[in-house]
């Protein structure tokens, strides 16, 4: 193992990896530790969703930025991510939504995306496995350029990119420690040696509470549990993303014809549980017979388990701390592979004291001490 390093990240996910990428390219020595191995936490186990329909312009923003690299990445890591622009159709139930719908689309629109409403002719159209009455929706926001990419593709395209310019990865090693000395990052003391650093970034997803008590500072993240299933493979029935807000559900059709998705179980609560539940399995068929009847005759083949990092006003908690060299790269709330490629630009950008392409300051941890702006285009 490496005895010192300039930036150590704390977990191989997207964020880690992509991160690690974007700081390697510019100069510097990296070393990611990952106590299980790439891919384990939330990104192995997501939906691979990527949306910019956000009803807050910090998600909206970084997750425009993301698409926009997404679109070129497989060039420029030399490795193809699985990229697949389908869109995203987003249920409108009842007026309170439709209001809040109009809104988000006001604000979409004026960063430059193409996001519309749309009505049952069009919803048919788009997805015409969909039924609007069973779902119970009267319209639906959609925008063409959101879409899916695959999450081990993409974190292994990060990663093997990273390596190739000097980065170093360990796999199975815990960080037990993060020694400071006058409230400035030290060193990092893991189950296989201590390594010297100037920074550290918690990227430790689900885990990163428990990264950030280790120089004394308390987050208000909570883990929580979601579980996603996904079928026998079909012949292509549609290409974008369906989601819900009010009913949590989410599914689309994979690349080789799989349908993956998810939604809230009746039984859920906060805390590591990791053992999936049948009642989740039971709500997910019944709705998504619901929403697309057709779907009731699949088989299920596989069903698995998978951590949310929520913040309270599911934003991710970005930047700098009170702890000179920590910096916080967590509390994605569910959405961290989809505008990690923008989160790992900025974050590289402020530990090489470039200028950024935008501000995360009002994505800082301190938000917590005033009143928040909760995003309220949520599933689950």
């Amino acid at each position: 193992m490496e005895s010192k390093a300039d930036v150590v990240i704390v977990g191989a996910g997207i964020n880690g990896c992509a991160l690690a990428y974007e700081v390697a390219k510019r100069g510097k020595d990296v070393v990611i530790l990952e106590k299980n191995y790439i891919a384990y936490g939330a990104t192995g186990r997501c939906g691979a969703g990527i949306r910019q329909q956000w009803s807050t312009k910090e998600n909206a923003m970084l997750a425009k930025k993301s698409v926009e690299i997404f679109e070129r990445l497989s060039d420029e890591l030399g490795h193809d991510i699985g990229l697949r622009q389908g869109g995203y159709l987003i249920a409108i139930h009842d007026e309170d939504e439709m209001k809040q719908a109009k809104k988000n689309v006001e604000m979409q629109k004026s960063i430059g995306l193409p996001v519309r409403i749309i009505y049952e002719d069009e919803i048919k159209e788009i997805a015409p496995i969909l039924n609007p009455e069973g779902m119970n929706a009267i319209a639906a926001t959609f925008c063409p350029t959101d879409g899916h990419a695959n999450p081990f593709k993409t974190t292994y395209a990060y990663a093997k990119s990273a390596e190739r310019m000097g980065a170093k990865i360990y796999r199975f090693t815990e960080v037990k420690n993060i020694k400071t000395s006058d409230k400035k990052i030290e060193k990092v003391v893991t189950n296989k040696g201590e390594i010297k650093t100037e920074y550290v970034v918690n990227c430790a997803g689900a885990w990163s509470k428990e990264i950030a008590k280790m120089v004394g500072i308390e987050m208000p993240n909570k883990p929580v549990r979601k579980e996603a299933l996904v079928t026998e493979p079909l012949k292509r029935i549609f290409d974008c993303m369906v989601i819900s807000f009010k009913h949590g559900i989410y599914f689309s059709q994979q690349e080789e014809g799989q349908i993956l998705g998810g939604i809230p179980s009746p039984e859920e609560k906060s805390g590591y549980y990791t053992e999936p539940t049948f009642s989740f399995l039971k709500h997910m068929s019944y709705m998504l017979g619901k929403y697309a009847p057709p779907l009731k005759y699949v088989n299920i083949l596989r069903q698995w388990t998978g951590f949310y990092d929520v913040t309270p006003d599911a934003l991710p908690i970005l930047g700098k701390t009170e702890i000179e060299g920590f910096i916080q790269c967590n509390g994605f709330s569910g959405h961290g592979f989809m505008i990690a490629p923008m989160t790992a630009r900025l974050l590289a950008q402020l530990i090489c004291n470039e200028k950024m392409d935008m501000s995360i300051d009002r994505l800082s941890q301190n938000r917590f001490k005033e009143k928040i702006i909760k995003e309220k285009s949520v599933v689950g």
